[in-house]
């Protein structure tokens, strides 16, 4: 037996509670990992209080956790990496544990941290994923809410290195960060669509919504076609004729070349995803409350 996170009713962050699971076997493709680092993101909190219930119905008790990175201990045929491997990837069955299955596993090179490896899987395929469905190019101007978040934070980086201009609704801690990274930096909150404007009088072609804080409208307004929003956060998308993207294991695989490249600059320091904090993996509820509480500048990563 192995220790994990798991929760059996949905809830407020206390119900996820220490348990005794069995190491799961990995299938072909899969690798068994012992898990060194597990990050948390904020699709793990929607499972968790029962949000996503509908559309993804839980089978309790849960191991919540969307990827890892670790040390290979078992493999499945085709797996495509060995016993004693560093790697890292996307979860099967949750990675707030001490051992996690990942689906076609990515080597994690020697420079890179396993906390920024855990971090960079499941935000950096959102962050490539959206820039293709908006396929975004060279010479337009996107406009990125929620900037300051990790799935903006990477988009951004993304879309400015290949020529596109970028405007980014941030908080006040955030703005001197993101201007660093090449963007125009807007405050977020009241009046931001003016601000915008202000910002990008050339205009806006694209926007990607990272934040879910009722934008869309506005957001609609500055482009003049709904087609021209995608949202990965704001569940009233079809209200106002946006796209709302989500990502699925099939996807995942589909973005292994891309996550490998994402890889490759983490590791060479050409991109960068902040680290807010570490914890304990028995202290996962405590991850899932500072989150809740918008206390978190960076990503929240479980060290088991």
């Amino acid at each position: 037996m192995s220790k994990a996170m798991a929760f059996s009713e949905y809830g407020t962050p206390e119900v996820l509670r220490p348990s005794q699971v069995t190491p799961p076997e990995p299938a072909p493709g899969q690798v068994r990992s012992r898990v060194r680092a597990a990050s948390v993101n904020p699709l793990d909190l929607k499972v968790r209080s029962g949000l996503m219930a509908q559309a993804v119905p839980a089978r309790f008790p849960v191991v919540p956790g969307l990827d890892a990175a670790g040390v290979v201990d078992a493999v499945g045929e085709g797996a495509g990496a060995a016993v004693g491997d560093e790697v890292l990837g996307f979860a099967v069955g949750g990675s707030y544990a001490e051992y996690a299955l990942l689906v076609r596993p990515v080597a994690k090179p020697p420079a890179l941290s396993w906390e920024v490896a855990a971090s960079l899987v499941t935000v950096g395929e959102t962050a490539s994923r959206v820039l293709r469905q908006l396929d975004a190019r060279a010479g337009q101007t996107l406009l990125v809410h929620g900037a300051g978040g990790s799935v903006g934070t990477i988009a951004v980086q993304l879309a400015v290195a290949r020529g596109i201009t970028v405007v980014g609704t941030v908080g006040e801690h955030d703005v001197e960060r993101l201007t660093a990274l090449g963007a125009r930096a807007v405050r977020y909150g009241d009046g931001w669509a003016e601000r915008v404007k202000a910002a990008a009088p050339e205009g806006v072609d694209l926007v990607l919504d990272a934040s879910g804080a009722g934008v869309l409208a506005d957001s609609v307004a500055l482009t003049g076609d709904s087609a021209r929003v995608l949202t990965i956060a704001d569940m009233s998308a079809a209200e106002h004729g946006v796209r709302f993207s989500a990502g699925s294991v099939d996807q995942a695989e589909d973005s292994l070349p891309q996550l490998v490249e994402l890889v490759q600059l983490a590791a060479a320091g050409e991109l960068d995803l902040p680290v807010w904090r570490t914890y304990p993996l028995d202290q996962a509820a405590a991850a899932h409350r500072d989150i809740e509480a918008r206390r978190n500048k960076g990503k929240a990563v479980l060290l088991p």
